[in-house]
């Protein structure tokens, strides 16, 4: 395996749920994100697509956009604005327009996760290509890689539903074949959220 893209902050997940924080959805909030968006209007709201380059991603930027954006009570997603709405029209703007921001933040997630991995498979020539982890949940997600893998001719897997989980079941069963393999680490060993392979 080769790490040829990743997070250079939040992990698209933790985007999905600190997303719905802000809206004040509870905790995990990415599934009712996905569940208030699919009877929303996903165009009525736009968030901004970070430029990053090579086939890393940022979620920070669309976060913080999100955060100004109902800060104004939609009026605005820029930090500079000559307007800030009371905490009860934040919370009346929200739940006039929970369906639709939803909708919106979803498609900007997803377009950033799948613009990256149309440019890895341009790059690299694959086209086999497999959805993992526990965005891999998110119906937006799936839909719009199962129609992009039939325009570019890609080769698509998406696993189950029960088996659409965080990356939890992934160690365990990385940590399963290593015990098999006698590779194992003393306790002077400090664990790392960001590992170089």
């Amino acid at each position: 395996m080769r790490v040829i893209g990743e997070t250079i902050d939040d992990a698209a997940g933790e985007a999905f749920d600190k997303s719905a924080k802000l809206l004040g959805l509870p905790y995990p909030g990415g599934p009712l994100i996905d569940q208030y968006a699919r009877s929303g209007n996903a165009a009525r709201f736009k968030f901004p697509e970070p430029k990053i380059g090579g086939l890393d991603f940022s979620f920070s930027g669309l976060k913080t956009s999100i955060l100004y954006f109902l800060q104004n009570a939609g009026r605005s997603n820029l930090y500079k604005t000559t307007f800030m709405a009371t905490e009860e029209e934040k919370k009346e703007f929200i739940k006039n327009n929970l369906a639709d921001i939803c909708a919106s933040i979803q498609q900007r997630i997803v377009s950033i996760l799948l613009n990256k991995l149309k440019k890895a498979s341009i790059e690299t020539g694959i086209t086999d290509i497999c959805l993992a982890g526990g965005v891999s949940a998110n119906s937006g997600l799936r839909n719009t890689f199962e129609v992009m893998g039939k325009k570019y001719k890609w080769k698509t897997f998406i696993p189950d539903f029960e088996y659409c989980t965080d990356n939890a079941a992934m160690i365990a069963m990385t940590g399963y074949y290593k015990y098999r393999a006698g590779q194992f680490s003393d306790l002077s060993v400090t664990a790392s959220a960001r590992a170089e392979w």
